[in-house]
């Protein structure tokens, strides 16, 4: 099983340019030393109730990260909220950063779900679907097509040329899946939903989504394996992302009471520690190498950890105690 990493690129309270710069440039350098790969998490707006607090825009973050870990494999949005941006626009962001990164780049993408960021951008939630999909045909046909012409429901263009274009369409990573709902936002629901499951059909990699509890992370992949084979067609790979704050201990009940603190700050205080524990990584080294060979098991290829602290020590943890663990 192969690491990611997110990017902490939280936007504390009262963040100055030191923090920022180094809470990218440290955790990027560390995890090039590694060879854990880089990510970066899409909110254009902060999104309280789900998150303590905003993040910095993902695109510039990963472009700067990638500059000064230029050994990681991979480097990769994971998400990006298709619905708030425009395919051409887009298109010649991704045709730039593959560049940038000698082909690292991984399109990660999903439909997003906090509602103000649609309105914002002069869309709307129960547009988010739709205009996924169409937008990652358009971004697909530019980046592999010179002269195209796209004719959609949102988005129409005629006889455009992204120059230039990667000499292969990076890697496309869906996410979704079932989540647990928090009572505060209507879009989560404990079942993979068909036109998700449509659009998973259509990627390299299925980025399964934190916010599930594991039972539902195989009962997903079970259900797109099922689906693949249904269609005669090859199912992508199997990759998982999930926050975590790594404890050095084997006592359960400590590394609890640490997490919930960091937690707490990156998530803000809206939802339960129930609600919370159900969702993301908790516990012992024990019992997170525990969790993580469950899925590794259960055919996870990839796994994204995003620690909830920009303290780059967690990567130390990660490294020492538990990636040689889950692959021993």
């Amino acid at each position: 099983m192969r690491f990611g990493a997110w990017i902490p690129s939280f936007a504390y309270p009262g963040l100055d340019y030191d923090r920022a710069r180094q809470g990218t440039d440290t955790f990027a350098r560390k995890a090039n030393d590694y060879d854990i790969d880089l990510w970066v998490i899409d909110h254009l707006l902060h999104a309280p109730g789900l998150y303590g607090m905003p993040w910095l825009e993902p695109m510039t973050v990963l472009t700067h990260a990638a500059a000064v870990a230029p050994d990681v494999k991979m480097v990769g949005t994971g998400i990006l909220v298709l619905p708030v941006r425009h395919p051409v626009l887009l298109a010649k962001e991704i045709a730039t950063m593959d560049y940038l990164t000698g082909g690292r780049y991984q399109f990660g993408i999903g439909p997003g779900w906090y509602g103000p960021e649609f309105e914002v951008t002069g869309t709307h939630i129960s547009e988010r679907g739709k205009r996924t999909d169409e937008i990652l045909a358009a971004v697909r046909l530019l980046l592999t097509t010179p002269n195209a012409t796209f004719e959609g429901r949102f988005y129409n263009f005629t006889d455009v040329t992204i120059d230039p274009r990667p000499p292969k369409m990076p890697n496309v990573w869906v996410s979704g899946g079932s989540r647990i709902p928090d009572g505060t936002y209507d879009n989560d629901v404990p079942v993979l939903a068909k036109t998700v499951l449509n659009r998973i059909l259509t990627a390299d990699w299925w980025l399964s989504r934190c916010s599930g509890q594991q039972e539902w992370v195989h009962k997903d992949w079970q259900i797109i394996k099922e689906k693949a084979a249904e269609r005669n067609i090859d199912p992508p790979r199997f990759g998982h992302c999930n926050f975590i704050y790594v404890v050095d201990t084997n006592d359960g009940a400590k590394a609890r009471a640490e997490q919930h603190i960091y937690f707490e700050q990156a998530m803000g205080t809206h939802r339960s520690h129930e609600h919370l524990e159900k969702s993301y990584f908790f516990g012992s080294i024990d019992e997170l190498v525990t969790r993580l060979r469950d899925l590794k098991d259960g055919g996870c290829e990839y796994i994204v950890l995003g620690p909830t602290s920009d303290n780059p020590e967690q990567l130390d943890l990660l490294h020492n105690l538990v990636i040689p663990q889950v692959n021993s």
